[in-house]
């Protein structure tokens, strides 16, 4: 009888392990203390999408940036009335202000139910899910339990996200810094099928001398027809030419047809190392799935703050003290 108390004690213990993730994660972290999270969240995303489809990649891109920098940890939502906060540095001006009103919106909901109970770094990655299913994407269980960071400063963005010229090595140099993998890194792009970008991140690409030569030149054209060389600086347009609206795996698709919209994106269809995973993503959507779900919940690991490490927010853009 020893023996097999043990062993169930163990086999307890291992069942914990491997439910939780880096920093004390639970998928059921708020079942008792706040039952309706997942619903109440996921009818506030609803809503705000149905006011605009920007909702969903400026959700999505919004959790990306937080975790890169801090780790997920809602600091990316602090607003500074000096400009100095994380959404200050120059890397984030271009967030869109839906996806910080969606989480704001989202937590005022969950305030009215569950005050002083979540996180809006939890809000955030529940979010973050939500708007991808909403595209037609998959879904997937959200480990839940971070607390907010107590530190929002634009000085610490730099050096901290992905720039549009990257090479490979960059780029897995970038996404093993946050224990990511290349393969990691090829399934996160694959979120650039939804959203947009301004034309100042890939002017160069159409307007060197020559043309980046693994454009489609067809495409080159398209991006000179909507982004001429003294174009207005808010122009943007869509990071896929296909299918913008629908997450898929035609990003993928693209890329073998010269039709990545920055560099950084290309790439992973020139080098020789990448290239077999973008041509698995683009012909097997099932597999581009599964590893998208993965990459998304290491994602929501990365330098997660628990207990006295954070707080729980009242107001997602200001600390509590």
């Amino acid at each position: 009888m020893e023996v097999l108390r043990r062993w169930l004690i163990l086999l307890s213990m291992v069942l914990m392990i491997m439910q939780r993730g880096e920093g004390q994660l639970l998928e059921n972290f708020y079942a008792n203390s706040c039952p309706n999270l997942e619903s109440i969240v996921r009818q506030e995303v609803s809503t705000k999408f149905t006011q605009t489809f920007v909702t969903i990649p400026a959700t999505l891109r919004l959790f990306f940036h937080d975790c890169f920098v801090e780790g997920c940890d809602a600091s990316v939502l602090i607003s500074s009335s000096s400009g100095d906060a994380e959404k200050d540095a120059k890397d984030n001006l271009s967030l869109a202000g839906d996806g910080f009103d969606t989480v704001i919106k989202a937590k005022q909901a969950v305030e009215t139910q569950c005050p002083g109970v979540v996180s809006c770094a939890d809000i955030l990655a529940l979010a973050a899910r939500e708007v991808v299913v909403l595209a037609g994407g998959p879904t997937w269980e959200v480990e839940l339990g971070r607390r907010d960071g107590l530190i929002s400063q634009a000085s610490r963005v730099t050096g901290n996200l992905p720039q549009p010229e990257f090479n490979l090595d960059q780029l897995n140099t970038l996404f093993a810094q946050n224990n990511l993998t290349q393969l990691d890194m090829i399934a996160l792009s694959g979120a650039h099928t939804l959203g947009f970008s301004h034309c100042d991140r890939f002017l160069s690409r159409i307007y060197s001398s020559p043309i980046d030569p693994t454009l489609d030149s067809s495409y080159a054209q398209q991006l000179m027809d909507a982004c001429p060389q003294n174009v207005d600086p808010s122009i943007a347009i869509n990071m896929d030419p296909e299918t913008p609206r629908t997450f898929d795996n035609v990003y993928y698709q693209n890329l073998i047809g010269g039709k990545g919209l920055f560099s950084s994106d290309q790439v992973l269809n020139t080098d020789p190392d990448s290239e077999p995973t973008v041509s698995d993503f683009a012909t097997n959507p099932g597999n581009f799935n599964a590893a998208f779900i993965t990459a998304m919940r290491k994602l929501g690991r990365v330098g997660v703050k628990t207990g006295n490490e954070g707080e729980i927010r009242i107001d997602c853009t200001t600390f509590n003290s």
